[in-house]
């Protein structure tokens, strides 16, 4: 059993360096279609971890009429806390907006001088609230715009971050539908190509495969090679994808953590190394294996 399994990846060997070119191009379109494949698991990964930064920044604010007394509001706090569709809510009292907004504006010294001069605090009071899920804000919204609290709210806002979740999540999800498109279209043209090399592998040991019928080689001899040779495409062009999209992604973290720092992508791809190559691995043995089985299938009547 050894001796023929030996013997079947020393003949998978032999036929993988008889067509060098032949081989070598349908290694470069594997490794084209498995860097589309990682790219595209790292796309998701990415714009996962984006999406949920984001989803924090959200969240929906409630101002109150400066004349609200503050047991209102607390009293409104309250009734808040009770729902399950909000994650997290923070009481910001006039002065702490004041102090808030100054802080942020010490820059500005006309705006500073502004402040002084007034009398009273013209900022109001107000809640910043935190759902759930992003779908939950919409319930919120509809229990604080309730006629009973007109007296008293003065306004109720969402913050902008939602508009660009929503665009955010419409780009996603187009990118990696035309993602998968194009893995289908490169994985079509890989088996394609991968068919053809092990075809004129056939094509070209017609005579050793007679003379291995005659002797008595059982179907499981004769069809190993191929699928060997199928194997070795995918497994090269694995490697070969991780080795090039490696540096790519060193070199482009950098800028992309100065857009966003919460993630760092060459972190990720390092942690996150073996499982990666593994995926590369199993995709790229199955392309080989569809495609020797393929052409064995076709070519080779047995």
């Amino acid at each position: 059993m050894f001796t023929t399994l030996y013997r079947i990846i020393k003949y998978g060997l032999q036929s993988f360096k008889r067509n060098g070119w032949l081989s070598a191009t349908t290694i470069i379109i594997m490794t084209l279609t498995l860097l589309v494949f990682v790219g595209l698991i790292l796309f998701s990964v990415l714009t996962t971890q984006t999406v949920n930064i984001l989803k924090e920044k959200i969240d929906i604010s409630v101002y109150f009429k400066i004349e609200t007394p503050e047991d209102n509001i607390l009293a409104l706090k309250r009734s808040l806390e009770k729902l399950s569709e909000i994650k997290s809510m923070e009481y910001i009292t006039r002065e702490q907006a004041l102090k808030t907004f100054k802080e942020r504006h010490k820059e500005d010294e006309t705006i500073s001088e502004a402040i002084n001069i007034l009398e009273e605090n013209p900022l109001s009071a107000s809640l910043s609230i935190k759902a759930n899920n992003p779908e939950d804000y919409s319930v919120i919204a509809a229990y604080l715009n309730n006629e009973n609290l007109k007296q008293d709210v003065e306004q109720v806002s969402y913050n902008q971050n939602q508009i660009v979740i929503d665009r955010l999540v419409k780009i996603v999800d187009t990118v990696q539908k035309s993602g998968m498109v194009l893995i289908l279209i490169l994985s079509l043209a890989a088996i394609l190509v991968s068919l053809n090399a092990v075809m004129l592998a056939i094509h070209s040991t017609r005579n050793e495969i007679g003379i291995m019928k005659l002797v008595g080689a059982s179907n499981m001899f004769i069809h190993g090679p191929y699928i060997v040779q199928g194997i070795l495409y995918g497994l090269i062009a694995a490697v070969l994808s991780v080795l090039l999209i490696a540096p790519i992604i060193y070199f482009s973290a950098p800028y992309l953590n100065a857009i966003l720092p919460e993630i760092n992508l060459w972190a990720y791809f390092l942690s996150n190394l073996i499982s990666i190559t593994l995926y590369q691995m199993s995709f790229g043995i199955i392309l080989g294996m569809i495609s020797s089985a393929l052409a064995v299938r076709k070519y080779l009547k047995l």
